[in-house]
């Protein structure tokens, strides 16, 4: 061999000893909600202490999330190195081994300070396979002026008729203002969460403890002719296409006397960069009917098991879901838009308190939801606003598309319970139910 030769193979090697290890790219699949669009800016301190790791984001809006981040972890398709699902995913996908569970999250991680119904939620044989960004129930969002206006005061906890009542009074078509704004997208996620959780507290379950739908009985029929009677009556127009960033599109403009939705939505409507009604926001628990309106949902970050890299993934996780992190925000944006819903510390903390007026409604909803007892009758299944069988991503979603069917008026109430009925028996059976 050469001189020049070994020269030359000689440089080359102390140029690959000399070479920066190549970073790790991990793709975050994540919705489009305001909180997760936040984190997006906020990730400087995670890639100085981490220049080995880079970010890229996948942003979409929640219906088309589902659908793409179902299709790739059932495939294992390795598209994602870390995926923002619900807590109706999360026990199903761990149990088909479809998750990587968070162990080793570090030192100061601690899980025990993640709220008790969230965090029982996200675990399978007592092991965390998702971290709760933030978490939520329901409450009732409601303009105080408006309310006021009418002449009525809003209880702590008001029974639909109240609702329904008041939804009537504070409307004004003629200046665009609208009793109340109601989930009417079709989407397991989005009118069917809405739709799910107010059936339950009319006594209406999607199933029997045979498994057979009951679309048909009159629990069912009273929930939906409701809905559609004060939307048509008292709710804005084009509402079957409004999810949940419409609806708060909508109050954040003062076109919303009353909405019901997410407690996630509170630090939205009340922040006055964002809200032109930010100074006339009144917060209340979800309505009552035969049961109290309940909802447990948490956005959650996950890693699949088909990633490449999965410690980089879940150091990442630990970052964004970590009490550091809502300090971080908290000193950027102020305590009352802090991620909510997921830390008991959070609820301690005085100064969130006095930020957030929304901080004591919103762990009532939490800690009073019950998964295992939805409704006012015995079920099958868990869940509150979702059903927690693998089916249900397909199934929630067509009789989502029926549901805002009739609220745009292109079918009656009982037709759309009819073919709700015909399209859960015939899926139900095609599942092979009861297993």
């Amino acid at each position: 061999m050469s001189m020049m030769l070994r020269g030359l193979m000689g440089a080359c090697a102390m140029t690959a000893l000399a070479a920066p290890a190549m970073a790790e790219t991990l793709t975050i699949a994540t919705v489009n909600n305001g909180d997760m669009i936040r984190m997006q800016k906020m990730t400087k301190p995670f890639t100085d202490a981490n220049p080995d790791i880079q970010l890229e984001w996948v942003t979409l809006e929640e219906n088309v999330l589902r659908q793409r981040v179902t299709t790739d972890i059932a495939t294992k398709g390795g598209q994602y190195d870390i995926v923002t699902v619900g807590n109706y995913e999360v026990p199903i996908w761990a149990k088909q081994g479809w998750l990587t569970p968070l162990e080793d999250m570090g030192a100061d991680y601690d899980a025990e300070d993640i709220l008790p119904p969230i965090r029982e939620g996200l675990s399978l044989d007592g092991k965390l396979y998702a971290a709760p960004f933030y978490g939520e129930s329901a409450m009732i969002m409601y303009r105080t002026d408006l309310m006021e206006k009418a002449g009525l005061e809003m209880p702590e906890r008001p029974t639909w008729e109240f609702v329904y009542d008041a939804a009537r009074k504070m409307t004004d078509k003629t200046n665009e203002v609208y009793g109340i704004c109601l989930r009417g997208k079709a989407g397991w996620g989005e009118n069917m969460a809405f739709l799910t959780s107010m059936g339950a507290s009319y006594g209406a379950p999607w199933f029997d403890m045979e498994w057979k739908p009951q679309f048909s009985g009159e629990a069912w029929k009273k929930a939906l002719t409701d809905y559609v009677a004060i939307m048509t009556e008292a709710g804005p127009p084009g509402a079957s296409s409004n999810g949940f960033n419409e609806n708060l599109a909508l109050f954040q403009t003062g076109k919303c006397g009353m909405w019901i939705d997410a407690t996630v939505a509170a630090s939205f409507v009340s922040n006055p960069k964002e809200s032109t009604v930010a100074d006339k926001v009144g917060y209340a628990l979800a309505p009552e009917g035969e049961k109290p309106q309940m909802w447990l949902w948490a956005w959650t970050l996950a890693v699949p098991s088909s990633t490449d890299a999965p410690d980089a993934a879940k150091k990442f996780v630990a970052w964004a879901t970590s009490k550091a992190y809502t300090e971080q925000v908290a000193a950027a944006e102020g305590w009352a838009n802090v991620p909510p819903g997921t830390r008991t510390s959070l609820y301690e903390n005085p100064e969130y308190q006095k930020a957030a007026p929304f901080a004591k409604p919103t762990l009532d909803s939490i800690m009073s939801a019950d998964l295992k007892n939805p409704t006012t009758v015995e079920v099958p299944y868990i869940g509150t606003q979702w059903v927690g069988i693998p089916e249900f991503q397909a199934l929630g979603t067509a009789v989502g598309q029926q549901f805002s069917a009739a609220l745009a008026g292109q079918a009656s109430v009982d037709q759309a319970l009819q073919m709700a009925q015909q399209i859960a028996e015939r899926e139900m059976a095609k599942a092979g139910y009861p297993k």
